[in-house]
């Protein structure tokens, strides 16, 4: 019975069916000639989307088992709330700006209300978590955290386990081997939320304004009907779009801003440089002007992460950068790499100098001593939240390394000239707040 609470599935999502369940309509007609899909909220022309038996389909979630209308969801409601004892293991000490966030969450999840926590990158977020998580599941509550990416999910699990480390968890994903089972908090990507309904107390989006998540109406639908309706929905980004700062203008949405790192410096603020031609001088195989002696120059005091705009350009880099760093161990990687696990894991370790990546590693990873170079910032493929969130691979950790951020270009374009700008508006809010008192 426990696999159906807060549950919307299909009858071969069910292990083992009972004889207490809900049957829910998968879709229902919005005119005469529409259909709407109620897992993910897309409407359809009929026409488009009957088959040959006379029943409609959704081709928008098919991804996750083809719904039609001669199914039906099983559900059951959530049980009732019962306070009890949580095991909550951290001793870390959060600074005065994580602080105030931290209690706003708390204050907001008490009062069910829906909340942006806007903080830069490295600032420290799920830290600030912590509390709002236990007080919740202190009172019988259930909590999901949530994310666009696999490996934002795959990191958070870990860490979160190790701060309750006694509590039943899972980790939702479309390559999970585990079968699902009910368990009061976990941590999913946000395609999965898609088959709850009405489960969550506290539903937390992180990297709410990454890919596929943002400006997607199927994933945004999934996570309201996920949380309950007196429940408490959380986005966390370091980039808020446009959608959420307008929603927090009309007080939709309650906002948090912690403007500054755990470590009180400042974030780097982004050089940019000239690179005439720099596409066509790497599809020829040549380095591009001034991106040699860049290299050699950041390599002298830290490790280095280069990010391209095409797989085919990174590769033919990768070949073109080998020639010249005959000494220097450097790899490539990037979404469709079978080995991108591991080459992370050996970046992390120190086994490379240089990562050149696809926008695979813009968020989500950190890595310790680090320099950045965006070649070709100026292409289309670097929005300004990717290039905020590539900067904001700088410089995380507690120990100063002067990692540096450089944007290399061709023509100065208005994305770039925003990024920067963002990035300096939150060192100024920091420094008139008092959370920045170094760089």
């Amino acid at each position: 019975m426990k696999e159906l609470w807060g549950r919307k599935v299909l009858l071969k999502e069910i292990k083992q069916l009972t004889n207490h369940y809900q049957c829910l309509p998968t879709m229902k007609e919005r005119t005469i000639k529409s259909i709407e899909c109620l897992r993910c909220g897309q409407i359809h022309e009929k026409h488009t989307v009957s088959l040959f038996n006379g029943v409609y389909f959704c081709p928008a979630c098919i991804q996750l088992g083809r719904v039609d209308t001669g199914q039906c969801f099983y559900h059951l409601p959530e049980p009732e709330l019962i306070p009890r004892s949580v095991d909550f293991s951290w001793e870390g000490e959060l600074t005065k700006g994580q602080q105030e966030v931290s209690d706003s969450l708390l204050t907001s999840a008490d009062k069910g209300e829906s909340k942006m926590i806007w903080a830069v990158t490295g600032a420290g977020k799920t830290e600030m978590l912590f509390k709002t998580i236990y007080d919740c599941l202190s009172k019988g509550k259930r909590v999901a955290i949530a994310s666009p990416r696999v490996d934002v999910c795959m990191e958070l699990f870990p860490r979160i386990q190790a701060v309750f480390p006694n509590e039943e968890m899972i980790l939702l994903h479309g390559k999970m081997e585990e079968d699902y089972r009910y368990t009061k908090l976990l941590i999913c990507t946000t395609h999965q939320l898609l088959r709850f309904f009405q489960a969550f107390d506290l539903l937390i989006i992180d990297e709410v304004d990454a890919f596929p998540f943002v400006g997607n109406p199927l994933l945004q639908y999934g996570v309201t009907q996920a949380v309950k309706s007196n429940g408490s929905l959380v986005y966390l980004t370091a980039t808020p779009t446009k959608d959420l700062m307008k929603k927090t203008s009309q007080n939709q949405l309650k906002l948090s801003i912690l403007p500054a790192r755990y470590h009180r410096r400042s974030l780097p603020v982004p050089k940019l440089k000239w690179c005439n031609r720099w596409q066509k001088r790497v599809t020829r195989g040549k380095a591009p002007s001034g991106l040699v002696a860049l290299i050699r120059q950041l390599i002298a005091n830290n490790d280095l992460l280069i990010f391209c705009p095409s797989i085919v350009l990174m590769e033919q880099l990768e070949k073109t950068l080998r020639k010249t760093f005959l000494d220097i161990p450097l790899a490539c990687v990037h979404s469709q790499d079978a080995e991108r696990i591991e080459k992370v894991l050996n970046m992390r370790n120190k086994a490379y100098r240089i990562l050149i990546t696809s926008t695979i590693l813009e968020r989500g990873v950190t890595f310790d001593g680090v320099s950045v170079i965006v070649l070709g910032a100026n292409h289309s493929v670097f929005s300004t939240a990717a290039l905020v969130q590539i900067a904001g691979r700088v410089d995380r950790k507690m120990k100063y390394t002067a990692g540096e951020v450089w944007f290399l270009h061709d023509g100065c374009t208005q994305t770039i000239k925003a990024a920067v700008q963002q990035i300096k508006k939150m060192n100024r809010i920091g420094r008139e707040r008092g959370l920045i008192d170094e760089l």
